[in-house]
């Protein structure tokens, strides 16, 4: 597994629309998923020990920021082929088991990915209500190890863009495992 940080926030990009199956049988668009002050993007997926070390924090900080008026959406762009974890079924059950409060979707051609400049899993994007982009960072200190009392990195600057519509001038990048490209011919 090949370990990647992103790049850092480019203020201001404009979120791309999609369009994409959701674990509950439901299309899933930027219009139906953005809340009244925002929207957080994430590219996740099943396998993934960077995702599955913090599972648990992204559904504690999505459920809280749904009080803010910012929605998630949390998007799989892998090619499960390589990776049978990361198949739909298995995307069903992870969402259930876990209770995911945001729709759980699938990027099954990776175009999404593609454009959006996803390159790993986990990778957080954080938008203002004008969907502006205003966080690519991590969600906490934690890398694949919980660090005790870390500062919610994500959480706060998603809260601050919630009240102000901007996102901290300093921001960390989040780190994950690649995501698992289909090869092309």
């Amino acid at each position: 597994m090949v370990s990647l940080q992103p790049p850092l926030c480019d203020f201001g990009w404009k979120a791309r629309d999609f369009n994409l199956l959701g674990v509950d049988g439901k299309r899933h668009t930027l219009e139906s998923a953005r809340g009244k002050n925002g929207l957080l993007v994430m590219f996740i997926c099943n396998h993934c020990p960077y995702v599955k070390s913090i599972r648990d924090r992204i559904v504690r900080d999505a459920r809280e920021l749904q009080q803010y008026g910012i929605n998630s959406i949390a998007i799989m762009s892998n090619d499960p082929a390589d990776y049978a974890e990361d198949s739909f079924a298995n995307m069903k059950k992870m969402a259930q088991e876990y209770g995911y409060p945001f729709p759980y979707v699938w990027d099954e051609t990776q175009q999404v990915a593609r454009d959006y400049g996803a390159v790993c899993t986990p990778d957080f994007f954080g938008f203002n209500a004008k969907l502006e982009l205003q966080y690519r960072g991590r969600l906490d200190a934690s890398r694949k190890e919980a660090v005790a009392d870390a500062p919610r990195d994500l959480f706060e600057a998603m809260a601050a863009v919630a009240g102000t519509g901007k996102g901290p001038a300093e921001q960390i990048a989040s780190m994950g495992c690649s995501i698992k490209w289909k090869d092309v011919a």
